[in-house]
């Protein structure tokens, strides 16, 4: 696939996720965005960069914290998140956000721009994503600092994915995907340079930073039931497996886990997976 259509594919997929993005009441990409912005720690007047906003998770937490002198400028390549988030920016009548729709492996700004740069979940999704840094490292002002998250990848872990969902799935399913997004393809292209910290502190110094920070949090994720999970699952980046699954497949995978993560459950109560998350933080050489 090559990279044009695989950005097209990505971004209508988040597109037509927009509006029950992060909001059928799980509990994960807030907590994490709200954990990111505490580790980067925007001041009072600052000016920070979003990448992939989303709904938000980063652009609300970061503007309260840099003030009415500061500004957030939140980006993303499906118009559809800029427009849901405009939208809640407005209702809660926060000046000093602005949204764009953007590629955000190609930013358009002058470099010195801001002086933090965040990405919760998002530098994952880029086709070359160490390029990526590199040009945040020039928009980056003096000891302009970044942050991101992405999942802990291994190599028997489903992609995107707590480990537990490495047994849920099952194989056979996954077998009928088009080949850039089997399982084994994802690991190949995030695992050489995500999946282990001394490979992610050389990237990121090489892209032009330096004090690289890789610590792995759990985030706890909460759904009310399997069947929330399930419909939770078709928002977020796990939607693009379920858009190339057949119908057949769709449904045995639906059923599967729906069983699956309610056998988790304790006594009727939410579902609930310690799910680890890793904190990336460093600040620009220049």
């Amino acid at each position: 696939m090559d990279t044009s259509t695989y950005k097209s594919e990505v971004a209508a997929a988040f597109d037509r996720a927009a509006a029950a993005y992060d909001r059928l009441g799980v509990e994960f990409f807030t907590p994490m965005g709200h954990r990111l912005v505490d580790r980067v720690a925007p001041l009072p007047g600052e000016r920070v960069l979003d990448v992939g906003c989303g709904r938000g998770a980063c652009v609300f937490p970061a503007a309260e914290r840099v003030g009415a002198n500061g500004t957030v400028v939140g980006i993303d390549i499906a118009p559809g998140m800029i427009e849901e988030t405009t939208k809640e920016a407005a209702r809660q009548g926060v000046g000093n956000v602005r949204l764009r729709v953007m590629d955000g492996e190609r930013p358009d700004f002058p470099e010195g721009s801001f002086d933090v740069v965040t990405g919760s979940y998002s530098v994952i999704f880029f086709p070359d994503a160490p390029a990526a840094l590199a040009r945040y490292a020039r928009l980056l002002a003096g000891r302009g600092r970044i942050g991101f998250t992405t999942p802990v990848f291994t190599d028997d872990t489903f992609p995107f994915l707590p480990p537990v969902f490495t047994e849920l799935i099952p194989r056979e399913l996954l077998r009928n995907l088009p080949p850039e997004w089997r399982p084994e393809r994802l690991r190949q292209r995030f695992n050489s340079w995500l999946a282990d910290p001394a490979d992610l502190v050389r990237t990121l110094e090489g892209c032009g930073f330096r004090d690289v920070v890789c610590e792995d949090e759990t985030v706890r994720l909460v759904a009310a039931s399997g069947t929330a999970w399930v419909e939770w699952s078709h928002t977020q980046g796990m939607r693009l497996l379920w858009e190339h699954l057949g119908p057949a497949d769709r449904e045995a995978l639906r059923e599967r886990l729906v069983s699956s993560l309610d056998a988790m459950r304790v006594d009727d109560g939410p579902l609930t997976i310690d799910t680890a998350v890793r904190y990336v933080t460093a600040v620009a050489a220049r």
